[in-house]
């Protein structure tokens, strides 16, 4: 199926306002930006046709793929002054690469590359940004078989706040992890059909609007994961998961295992 990825938002919350930063989804982990991550997740369970919503610093992202250098992550052999990969990466991959504004919307983004997408019926969405282990394939076929119009990974909260129970004198009966309490917050990752199409007005926003109307017509199905699952809405949580790459400690990296 073809992937869309939502990659053209400021990221505010992971900039330092150098003038000229990289987009959030091109933040390094490991040798590679973010973006390559999400992808080679999808990659490996041969979704390999991307449609890339760019808006702020789309130049960053293009430039990386005109001048990828498979060798950074693959093994070769240099022979007479020639490279000779020994595998690759995105040789095979189908990436079209579409300027959707630089303030739109999610929603928006999804609007304006809707053709690009030929008409399939089924298709899948990112925001390009939480990396997670869960099992794609059991995603999709739990979605085809609900009859949906839209699936969204869903996840326990990651903060490390605690909830209060406040009585009505004023003294708490409690406190519990928010993680263990029994709230599912929104994971990032979709399965859609055209019909979400028909409830994202324009400029509108893909879950406030698209997802919100359809979960009131009994339309949207949750995939509850429990698995692992990072996102990288700051600069510190960028920098664990490159600690964490360099420790070898990559639970997303999936494709990893089966070499």
């Amino acid at each position: 199926m073809k992937v869309v990825l939502f990659c053209g938002g400021f990221g505010t919350r992971m900039r330092t306002g150098v003038p000229g930063e990289v987009p959030k989804p091109m933040a390094l982990v490991g040798p590679r930006p973010l973006l390559w991550h999400v992808m080679r997740y999808y990659a490996h369970f041969g979704h390999k046709e991307f449609i890339l919503c760019l808006g702020y610093g789309a130049h960053h992202i293009k430039d990386f793929f005109l001048g990828y250098q498979e060798a950074t992550s693959n093994d070769f052999v240099l022979r007479g002054g020639k490279v000779e990969l020994l595998s690759s990466d995105i040789s095979d991959w189908s990436i079209s690469f579409v300027q959707t504004g630089t303030n739109s919307p999610i929603g928006e983004r999804l609007r304006r590359v809707r053709h690009h997408l030929d008409g399939d019926e089924v298709f899948l969405a990112n925001y390009a940004d939480v990396l997670t282990d869960a099992p794609l394939p059991d995603i999709v076929d739990r979605f085809v078989e609900s009859g949906a119009a839209a699936s969204m990974m869903v996840v326990p909260p990651s903060q490390t706040f605690h909830c209060v129970d406040v009585g009505e004198n004023g003294l708490i009966g409690g406190i519990s992890p928010v993680s263990e309490m029994p709230v599912w917050v929104n994971g990032g990752y979709f399965v859609l059909t055209q019909e979400v199409f028909e409830h994202i007005p324009e400029n509108g926003d893909l879950v406030a609007d698209g997802c919100v109307e359809l979960a009131k017509r009994g339309r949207l199905l949750a995939y509850p994961h429990r698995g692992y699952w990072r996102p990288t809405d700051t600069v510190n949580q960028r920098m664990e998961l490159d600690e964490a790459y360099s420790r070898g400690e990559r639970p997303w990296a999936l494709w990893e295992r089966s070499r």
